[in-house]
């Protein structure tokens, strides 16, 4: 599995959010993202993550971040997940999980200590001209958020 680094450009995508809407990448060209991925809705902890992400998004929009996050489900499930919890981010659809792929956030885990294909919780920062500021893979949902935070108040 081949990891982003640090000052590399952001591997381009476009796909569908919660609405079914398209939202590609250069849409954010000028802003700077936070793009999370995780394995499914309304799991334990995919949901720990997005409602910390949640809670915080008003401290990540005063610092003109956005936030979106990207799993395998469709439409259905995230519109259903963000009802359920409050949720005021976008979500985005890669049941094909390219973009996964791209970001190095799918492949072989561990999981209960066995080895396993799948999607690798990661988080990028994700600069204004689109190159990759920081990256966490293998991230432990709870807390995340607002170390994320942290790592953002530390580029300005």
């Amino acid at each position: 599995m081949a990891r982003l680094e640090v000052g590399k450009t952001a591997p381009a995508f476009t796909l569908l959010d919660q609405d079914a809407q398209k939202v590609a990448l250069k849409d954010f060209r000028g802003e700077r993202v936070v793009l999370y991925f995780y394995p499914a809705d309304d799991t334990p902890g995919c949901t720990k993550e997005a409602c910390q992400f949640n809670d915080e998004l008003t401290a990540f929009t005063k610092l003109g971040v956005k936030v979106i996050g990207l799993s395998p489900d469709g439409a259905v499930a995230h519109v259903a997940f963000r009802k359920k919890y409050g949720l005021r981010s976008s979500l985005l659809s890669d049941p094909e999980k390219k973009v996964m792929s791209a970001y190095g956030a799918y492949g072989e885990k561990m999981m209960y200590g066995k080895k396993v294909i799948g999607v690798i919780r990661s988080t990028f920062i994700i600069s204004p001209k689109g190159k990759v500021e920081a990256t966490w893979y293998g991230v432990r949902a709870d807390g995340h958020a607002v170390k994320v935070l942290a790592a953002l108040r530390e580029l300005d």
